[in-house]
């Protein structure tokens, strides 16, 4: 039964990615139309832009001799059909993640594939949650991009059979630590999105050029203040993911703090990060600055899970986290 339901999750992992990379391609699309249809306004001296475009691209009015028609603001049909795909994708998705943790009787994410597993669906749940406080749909393709090549990488290099836990994991600060961790990674990873479309909104504001659809987009300013928003709770939950660590290795191992490699790079992440919210705070460090130490954040994430996990030995090399 089991094996069953492990080949059961399995399918289930190969049937979202499936449905996330046709959800990539519409939102691809969408950018093209969107980048289609701004070079056909800019190119026509008669119609000039109305700015009611909402937050995070809702629908600008463009007015040609008294006429209003919709500019491709995150309502044509390819976002609408990319949402869909991603919502469908999210829920097979988080079927394969259940299965898998039901396959092996405890929360699925004791090693490298269970993590990228659960931390990629938890990702998409933060993309898809915070729609409903702002339109980020502008962000789809970066986001099932990086999904899609994460899920990926993931079941062709490091899936393995359901196994029990070693020894030390099986505590309950296995569930807080790392779901926390997940949780902060996904609000981190739109904040970085956020953060190289100010870069890019920004150059397009000081030199003119730059890709057409970015003039549906937010201004580098309200970019710059929603991946700031987004990092700060990143961040909180970052900072809780290593307070918890500590507790975790007291009781796993005896002491709070033993530089260990992977608690090293927890540390340096949290500074990074702690460096953008202290660095913004500085009138000099606000706009392209603060965007680019968001980014290297981001970076050192994947880094840590990636190059640390793989080529440095440590406490942490059993279950990959």
């Amino acid at each position: 039964m089991t094996e069953e339901l492990a080949s059961i999750s399995l399918v289930g992992v190969y049937s979202a990615t499936a449905v996330y990379t046709i959800a990539f391609i519409a939102f691809t699309l969408d950018l093209a139309k969107r980048t289609a249809e701004r070079s056909a306004t800019v190119a026509n001296p008669y119609v000039s832009a109305s700015a009611s475009a909402s937050v995070g691209g809702g629908t600008a009015v463009l007015e040609r001799t008294g006429t209003t028609v919709d500019a491709p603001a995150g309502r044509s049909k390819w976002v609408r059909i990319a949402m869909s795909l991603t919502v469908l994708g999210w829920l097979l998705h988080i079927a394969a993640t259940v299965l898998r943790g039901i396959a092996a009787e405890r929360v699925p994410w004791a090693n490298m594939f269970e993590f990228s597993l659960t931390a990629t669906a938890i990702i998409v749940g933060v993309f898809l949650g915070v729609q409903f406080w702002q339109d980020l749909r502008y962000l789809g393709a970066y986001l099932l991009g990086f999904v899609v090549l994460a899920l990926g990488i993931a079941t062709v290099n490091f899936y393995v059979d359901v196994a029990p836990l070693v020894p030390a994991l099986q505590s309950a600060w296995l569930v807080i630590h790392v779901f926390v961790a997940a949780l902060a990674t996904g609000f981190l990873a739109l904040g970085a999105g956020l953060s190289v479309m100010q870069i890019l909104q920004a150059r397009r504001e000081a030199s003119g050029k730059g890709a057409r659809f970015l003039g549906t987009l937010p201004d580098a300013h309200r970019l710059e203040m929603l991946a700031y928003r987004l990092i700060v709770v990143g961040f909180v939950f970052w900072t809780f993911t290593l307070i918890a660590g500590a507790i975790w290795a007291e009781r796993a191992w005896g002491r709070y703090w033993g530089w260990d490699t992977k608690e090293v790079w927890t540390f340096i992440i949290w500074t990074l990060f702690a460096g953008y919210i202290h660095a913004r705070a500085t009138r000099g460090w606000r706009g392209t600055r603060s965007s680019w130490l968001a980014i290297i954040g981001f970076a050192a994430i994947v880094f840590n899970f990636t190059v640390v996990n793989l080529f440095f030995k440590g406490l942490h090399a059993y279950s990959g986290l």
